[in-house]
Formats: structure tokens, sequence, C-alpha cells
């Protein structure tokens, strides 16, 4: 739509806001940003000269935030072999489906990459003319090989050694480069997207408490949050004694550290397709979170291979997995909630409103309301909830524009 001011008229609208669901609404849009939410008798009284852009068979949501990812470092060679010349065309590609999936934000983790020597303002500069909002995470990360291997984002292809990772100078460095708290410090070495027989350290605790106290008061003095790769009830009662504000993944979580989480009010960003050495994120486990009054993100940690052995996830393989699967792994702990009597608006605020506030965008985008970036999706039903499918989703928004389409 060319128009900078219309209306959109849909079946319902899922605000995931304290407006709520409201059936036969509307959205006024003006500029990118969202000009009125209500009903459509009323935003159509109220603006009578825009033109209006007819869904009135299908649902309307805020579009998708998967404030997780792996697409722009790791995932072009682990998955084309590609070279470091073609390395962001093929990541630019994966950007694109994840766009097609209806994920109009991301959050990328940006670890060091053995191959490609590329610095984080590479990364910004490559997403720079995408229809997407991407942050970045910097972070240090240690692979669980045999001999383990450590990176940082600001050393770039170059390996370190353990000391460098408690450098308070490259501590401050990487915290003072990162956008949001994603994968800061991997406390856990990673089985990252190798098979278990390649990493067989994967799960061993890289720090001491005391590194990681001083690691977290070096973020928290540069006014920064930091997250941290985590798993397993040693590493997660450190994570949580240091005073990390985000956990990322927190498989093996026990019912007294989730009260723990929820008195800290510390975040839990869930992945129910893996990512760690320990069995990943339940529907149930995820229900308990929220029944904790603890904010819940899903994200799909992508490309990843899938955990195998759950009951949740239907891959019959570890084929690498991308952002497309997003709403058919978060199915079944969207489904479970809904069985609890949540609300669609609060169960589908896993995959919107608290990935945005993850990233620290939440006055931004996330919901719909007033004021916001006009970031929505017209679907068949509610994304992860009622839809799995891509291809349900019939229209994605970025800003006011219509970037998918699938309604011909």
């Amino acid at each position: 739509m060319k128009s900078h001011r219309y209306i959109v008229r849909g079946k319902k609208i899922v605000t995931v806001s304290p407006l709520g669901t409201i059936d036969n609404g509307a959205l006024a849009v003006e500029d990118g940003k969202i000009l009125a939410v209500g009903r459509w008798k009323e935003l159509q009284k109220h603006y009578p000269s825009l033109p209006v852009i007819d869904y009135s068979n299908y649902v309307i949501t805020p579009s998708l935030v998967d404030c997780h990812t792996h697409l722009l470092e790791f995932a072009p060679s682990s998955l084309y072999a590609t070279s470091p010349e073609n390395h962001f065309a093929v990541g630019k590609a994966l950007l694109l489906s994840a766009l097609s999936s209806g994920i109009t934000a991301l959050g990328e983790q940006i670890c060091g990459h053995p191959f490609c020597d590329f610095s984080v303002c590479d990364y910004r500069s490559a997403v720079l003319d995408m229809p997407l909002d991407v942050s970045f995470a910097t972070t240090s990360i240690s692979i669980g090989f045999e001999k383990l291997a450590h990176y940082t984002a600001v050393t770039q292809s170059q390996a370190v050694e353990k000391k460098e990772l408690i450098n308070p100078d490259v501590v401050k460095l990487i915290a003072q480069a990162s956008d949001y708290p994603g994968e800061n410090i991997f406390i856990n070495a990673t089985p990252a997207n190798f098979t278990a027989d390649e990493v067989p350290r994967a799960g061993e605790i890289i720090y001491t408490l005391a590194e990681l106290k001083k690691i977290v008061e070096i973020y928290h003095q540069s006014g920064k949050k930091i997250g941290t790769h985590v798993a397993g009830e040693v590493a997660l009662r450190m994570a949580l004694e240091a005073g990390v504000d985000v956990l990322h993944h927190a498989h093996g979580i026990t019912d007294q550290l989730i009260k723990k989480v929820a008195e800290q009010q510390v975040r839990i960003v869930a992945t129910p397709m893996g990512g760690t050495h320990l069995l990943p994120n339940s529907p149930e486990e995820i229900l308990t979170l929220v029944n904790s009054n603890i904010a819940v993100s899903i994200s799909t940690d992508a490309y990843l291979p899938p955990y195998q052995g759950t009951s949740w996830l239907p891959f019959q393989d570890q084929t690498l997995k991308g952002p497309d699967v997003l709403m058919l792994i978060a199915n079944p702990a969207m489904q479970l909630l809904k069985q609890y009597g949540y609300d669609e608006n609060e169960i589908l605020a896993m995959l919107t409103a608290h990935p945005a506030e993850i990233l620290g965008k939440e006055d931004y985008f996330g919901r719909l309301e007033q004021g916001l970036d006009a970031n929505f999706l017209v679907a068949e039903g509610i994304p992860g909830l009622d839809i799995i499918e891509i291809e349900k989703i019939r229209n994605v928004f970025f800003r006011g524009e219509k970037v998918i389409d699938r309604i011909k």
C-alpha cells in the first residue's frame, strides 16, 4: 500500500495490549506508525477519508519477534559451506526467510567466527537495507570440543584463551558493543550446532562465581543488561547469584530456582528446540514459568539441530532448523497455556511483546498500540496458537509497508 495513511480492517485484532482482542476491529496507520486501534465502525467514522484495506476474513496480530538467533554469523557456512565472499548474501537470504515466516524483528548473537573475520560493524552494515529490525548481542563463546575453543565478538576470528574471557578490558568492549542482553556470556560450554560426539565437553562450566560477578558488574557499570547461555542447576544458581538479567535456555531449571527467578524478576528466553547439552524447555516447564509470573519469550536459537527424544518436537532428524519453525515449536506450550485458561493475548506475548522487551524495543513493536510501529500480520488464525504453517500468514507489514503478500 503506497498511501501513507490507511485503515486495515480485520475479523479480529489480537493487540497483545491492555485493549485485548477486538472483534471486527481496525488499525489506522500513518507514516509507518499506528495512528489508532479500535472497532471498525468507530475508526471508519473517525477517519472517513482514509482508504481501507479489507482483511475482514482474517486475524490481525503483531508480527513475530525471534530474540535469539544465529542467522548471520554461523548459519551461512553451516547450511551452505559458503565462502566469506558471499557470506552476507546468504545471510540476507536467511533474514528474508525469517521475514516470510512472519518475523519482523530478530535478536542476533555475534560470537566470533573462526573462518570469517567480520567485525560487529560489518554485521550492522549488512542489515541496513533489510525490511527487518535486527538487534545484535555481542558475546564471548566457549565451544565444548575436546579442547575448549573460545572466541569473542571483539576479537573476531582469533581464538582466545580463557583468561581473555574475564579480562576486564575485553569484557567492557563486548558490553559496550552489545544492543541487548542476549548470550553475552556462555556459562556452560555450548554444543553449538555440532553433534554430541564432536563436543564432548558441552555443558562444562567455564566461570567461577567470582568471575561471573565481576563480569556482571562490568556490564551494569556500562549501563547494559547482561544475558547468558546457561543450563543445569549449578550453572543456573551461579547465574542468579551473580545477578544476570536474562537467562537464555535455562534448561534443567528446578522449582526452587524458578521461585528465585521470579523473586529477582529475571527474564527467560525459552528454546524448546534445543541449544544446550540438556533436554530443552518442555511445554509443562514453560507453563510452570508463566504460572510463576515470569516473562517468558520463546525463541528458535536458529539455525539449530533439534534435540532428539522429546515428546513435543515433530522432527525426525537433526537437520538444522530455522526461524520458519518458530510457530511449530511454540505451539505445544501455547496450546497448554490455552488449556489452563490463559488469554490469547497473554499467550501470543511469548512471541511478540516479551521478546520485544528483551530487545529493549517495547516502545517500538511487539503490541498493536497507538504510536508503535505498524508491524503486523494478516493471518488465518493466531500465529503459534491456531496456525503453525507459514503459508497461513497471508501478509506481513513492516513499519506500515506490506513486505510479504500471499493474498492473490
